[in-house]
């Protein structure tokens, strides 16, 4: 393969996507925005074996070879927008040594280094768009953190980056068998994405979106303080856990209608907004991976598309009739998975211009490539992924409210939940996993009761200060 040492070539300038577009479509050119210093991905490893520090230097070296998206860089300007791929320059790899901690303790420790990545900055203008850091607790047990700006990649591809950092590893310290195959570009995908722009299906997908929106509004919450008071926007993360028997009835009720987990989630999800406005015509913003239907799987990227899902619940009478309205609109919706959907209803995103209003969106986070105590030549790496403590300051999100869950290898549900706390509080966003946790109960474990759904025609969240 390509090496650090063999010459690719001059910078090149490539289109935007349309993903990027919407990147740049939420810039407010301030530090707070896509483009800031702490919009980045931050995921770590444990790793069990003796870590080779040149090894897993070149080994990250190599990935910044195969990807170009962590050599690129957005230029922003209105009348010259493009990528610019950069040639390769080595990956920066910080190295430390964390001697004295005793086993049972290294669980807290790991935590609070994650933290402390996510709370660094990290240049958006610059390449390469990875950084690693290596925390040895002893010579056979350590942390690798990864981080990776968010202009550059989504979370899918930082799960694709470990795996090939991981690979590539095994082979720099003679382990075979590992080896990859040709690695498809971002580029490539823009090339893909702007070939079908104006073509039959994608018309008729923009119509499709154009006539679902038409007289609809995205979701938001009251602020609990409005932007006009400018107080500093820093993000937050609120954590809680939904237990592993819940969820293995969650699965269950998934498979009974012939859906996802997703969409249970999403059913519930849609009760708690009623329970806490009123509001029956509800359209939530969510993430899809965008990677035209599987074709991109495996490259790194800014891939995920914004996908609405609106539900009108009327006319639902119990619990699953809920359910298989969101299944319905889910499946109809993924049909016409495009990106820039807000951009064929304008007035659908009005709300978020407002000054006590704060965007929500709701995403369930696929893990493509699940490692858990997998070996990968002579190391066994785990991914960190069970995180409920709750801090006041993690990776930026450009603005509101956005939930993210995930699975865990023990079955259990963690939500993450980031939020501006300039704008919200913490006691608002608790009130709210409340509800939420409470009707994905109800769903689950009664999906034929009747759910008297309220039917005010506001759809703010007017229960706020309860039980704060």
């Amino acid at each position: 393969m390509t090496t650090m040492d063999t010459p690719t070539g001059a910078a090149e300038r490539w289109p935007l996507s349309a993903n990027q577009e919407f990147l740049c479509a939420l810039d407010q050119g301030d530090a707070e925005g896509p483009f800031g210093p702490r919009h980045h991905i931050v995921h770590g490893w444990r790793i069990h074996g003796q870590v080779d520090v040149q090894a897993l230097q070149r080994a990250l070296d190599d990935i910044i070879v195969r990807h170009d998206a962590l050599r690129s860089v957005i230029i922003r300007d209105p009348e010259a927008r493009c990528q610019v791929v950069h040639q390769p320059t080595p990956a920066e790899l910080t190295v430390r040594d964390l001697p004295g901690i005793e086993p049972e303790e290294r669980g807290r420790r790991i935590d609070a280094l994650l933290v402390e990545e996510e709370t660094a900055d990290f240049d958006a203008s610059s390449v390469p768009k990875l950084r690693a850091v290596l925390n040895r607790f002893d010579d056979h047990d350590a942390l690798l953190v990864l981080v990776v700006h968010h202009a550059a990649a989504d979370g899918w591809s930082v799960q694709v980056i470990f795996r090939d950092i991981a690979a590539r590893y095994a082979t720099r310290t003679g382990h075979g068998g590992h080896e990859l195959a040709e690695p498809q570009q971002y580029r490539d995908f823009t090339t893909w994405q702007l070939a079908r722009l104006g073509g039959p299906a994608e018309n008729s997908s923009r119509r499709y979106w154009q006539d679902k929106l038409r007289g609809g509004e995205t979701l938001t919450m009251p602020a609990d303080r409005p932007r006009s008071r400018g107080l500093p926007q820093t993000t937050a993360m609120y954590r809680f856990e939904v237990d592993a028997e819940l969820m293995a009835g969650v699965s269950a009720l998934a498979r009974e209608v012939r859906g996802s987990s997703f969409m249970v989630l999403l059913a519930a999800f849609t009760i708690a907004v009623n329970r806490m406005s009123g509001a029956t015509d509800i359209s939530t913003p969510t993430l899809t991976p965008g990677r035209g239907y599987g074709r991109f799987d495996e490259a790194v990227g800014l891939f995920f598309n914004f996908v609405p899902i609106r539900l009108d619940v009327t006319a639902c009478a119990k619990y699953r009739d809920v359910l298989q309205l969101t299944r319905n609109t889910c499946l109809e919706a993924y049909v016409h998975d495009i990106p820039a959907i807000p951009g064929e209803a304008p007035e659908f995103m009005r709300p978020m211009a407002m000054d006590n209003e704060v965007p929500i969106i709701f995403q369930v986070f696929p893990f493509p490539f699940p490692v858990d105590g997998t070996r990968v030549g002579d190391l066994e790496y785990s991914e960190i992924r069970r995180r409920l403590g709750s801090q006041s300051r993690t990776s930026d999100i450009p603005d509101g409210v956005l939930w993210t869950l995930t699975v865990d290898t023990t079955g259990e549900l963690i939500g993450n939940i980031a939020y501006k706390d300039g704008l919200v509080d913490r006691s608002s966003i608790a009130q709210w996993v409340r509800r939420f946790c409470a009707e994905l109960k109800n769903l689950v474990t009664g999906p034929d009761d009747v759910v008297l759904l309220l039917r005010s025609a506001s759809r703010n969240l007017v229960e706020q200060s309860e039980q704060r």
